[in-house]
């Protein structure tokens, strides 16, 4: 079994605001990282338990060189660093078996922990009329590889968002929403034991799941912070900007167009100052 897993941080086990994420905030950095491969590592264990022969970790927040390689489990490779054409799904093809997402948030507008949709500028993301967060749009992003999505660990709100489009998906709940920036949150020893318990279960209902059911072309529409950042997406060649908006419309004809596209997108918005 080959298995993919994308590593986010601020759905990771005892993480609940920035000073985890970044190091410019510098005073729970380090804590966030090694909590992070604790947690990536806590899947990987089981998963070998349970059969899996090649795992692939990507690290998948900010610059994307956050897990600890000297601290990651021996059974798995990491891809890290930036820039990715394909971002937080970086190295995954039709080959894998079954895809986790790992420490994951929710979207946009959710008042789950510190949740958000790809970065600043974004308000909304959508596909085919569908409003999407991180966690759907690379669901959708692996169903186009005909890669099912299994698991999701992060707070109970990413969970009950992940199975509004998955619903058979497991669930690994590590913490519970108490504000966009505070949450109660298991032990690490207990959410530990839920990540190892929640990856056997998802590895055996695997049979069972299908990818998520999307086809090529897709229509991306994704709502910006305001127009100034809408129309510098637009300079991307075949989109749409709908005037008297903050939206930019493009269709995408494969995966790897729909991804590159997006960040596109969001890198030119990022370079727009709000006043």
């Amino acid at each position: 079994m080959k298995l993919f897993i994308s590593a986010d941080m601020e759905g990771i086990s005892g993480i609940v605001d920035p000073s985890y994420l970044d190091p410019k905030y510098g005073v729970n950095y380090e804590r966030g990282r090694r909590l992070m491969t604790d947690d990536v590592n806590a899947v990987i264990e089981a998963a070998v338990e349970s059969g899996a022969k090649e795992i692939i970790v990507t690290d998948s927040h900010s610059g994307m060189n956050n897990i600890l390689i000297e601290h990651l489990h021996p059974k798995a490779r990491l891809l890290s660093g930036s820039p990715r054409d394909h971002s937080m799904m970086q190295g995954l093809d039709s080959s894998f078996d079954a895809a986790f997402f790992i420490g994951y948030h929710t979207r946009h507008g959710v008042p789950g922990v510190l949740s958000h949709t790809m970065g600043r500028p974004i308000r909304n993301l959508y596909i085919n009329g569908q409003v999407m967060g991180e966690f759907g749009f690379n669901a959708v992003y692996a169903g186009l590889y005909g890669v099912p999505v299994c698991l999701v660990s992060g707070d109970n709100l990413v969970a009950a968002e992940a199975k509004e489009l998955i619903p058979g998906i497991s669930t690994a709940v590590v913490k519970y929403a108490q504000s966009r920036t505070a949450a109660l949150c298991l032990s690490l020893e207990e959410s530990r034991q839920e990540l190892k318990n929640k990856t056997k279960e998802a590895l055996e209902k695997r049979p069972q799941l299908s990818p998520v059911n999307v086809q090529a072309p897709l229509t991306c529409k994704i709502e910006f912070s305001h127009a100034g950042e809408a129309e510098m997406a637009a300079i991307v060649p075949g989109s749409l900007y709908e005037a008297g908006s903050s939206e930019v419309t493009f269709v995408a004809q494969n995966q790897s167009e729909l991804y590159r596209t997006m960040r596109a997108m969001l890198n030119l918005a990022d370079t727009v100052e709000f006043a």
